[in-house]
């Protein structure tokens, strides 16, 4: 109100006191005076947006700072537990305690990524990617000792995001785990600079294939977990130039397969 008071104001001025006649020169000035106003306006709806963001990150930032040393402290904790400790109920109890701080510091890794991610200070790093495949499965097996996992891997080198790639390779592994509702077993394949990850569950038929990759779709709602794993990995293999591709029969299973580039 008060802005579109000052141009006409000002409009006044020019016709009135200066008595500029020229229509042309009167149209330039008012959309000189509209574009200085709407300029105006964006900053003071902008800026206090902006600081918004800002305290927000930095309050991500230290909490995530905070969270490292109660981590740490657990898992000190564990370990000094675990020398004392013989009966085997009682190291059952505590690796199954291990293994949830495990995955309490996996979590804590991810959004450690993920501000790195907005700031734009990504590490990019030689990467083999058999060792770290075979590292994230070792992972998954003392959370779920019941799963057969078979694996083919071939030496591969590769220049990648480490941190980024640990979590694709951790949802491609959850969600073959979770969807093997009765055969409880997964085959892990990497040549020629292709990653396989099969499982033989339920399998997804063609029209749930052209919605598995949205944010928060999941094809059976009573599983766990919120629908974000594939959607993450998309963006992940579209900003680092992997061919992502994805094969599945109801019934049988779902093979989802990773192309890298070449070094």
């Amino acid at each position: 109100m008060v802005t579109a008071i000052s141009i006409m104001t000002i409009l006044y001025y020019f016709v009135t006191v200066i008595k500029i006649q020229n229509t042309f020169l009167l149209l330039l000035i008012l959309f000189i005076l509209i574009a200085f106003a709407g300029i105006i306006i964006a900053k003071l709806s902008i800026d206090p947006l902006f600081e918004h963001v800002t305290n927000l990150q930095n309050l991500s930032k230290e909490t995530l700072h905070e969270l490292n040393l109660p981590i740490s402290t657990i898992m000190a904790n564990i370990h000094m537990l675990k020398k004392n400790l013989h009966n085997d109920k009682d190291l059952k109890r505590i690796a199954r305690i291990e293994s949830a701080c495990e995955m309490l510091r996996q979590r804590y890794n991810e959004l450690d990524y993920m501000i790195k991610l907005q700031s734009s200070s990504v590490k990019y790093e030689t990467i083999y990617l058999d060792e770290l495949i075979r590292e994230r499965v070792d992972f998954f097996k003392q959370i779920f000792p019941h799963v057969e996992f078979n694996l083919t891997l071939m030496p591969t080198q590769i220049n990648n995001d480490k941190v980024g790639l640990s979590k694709v390779i951790d949802n491609l592994i959850d969600n073959a785990v979770k969807y093997s509702l009765y055969i409880h077993k997964i085959d892990i394949k990497l040549q020629n600079f292709t990653l396989h990850v099969s499982d033989y569950g339920c399998g997804i038929d063609e029209v749930e294939l052209l919605k598995i990759f949205d944010d928060y779709y999941q094809s059976n709602e009573n599983m766990r977990g919120f629908g974000i794993g594939l959607g993450m990995v998309k963006r992940f293999c579209d900003a680092n130039r992997i061919l992502l591709k994805l094969k599945s029969k109801p019934d049988v299973g779902t093979t989802i397969i990773l192309k890298f580039k070449e070094n």
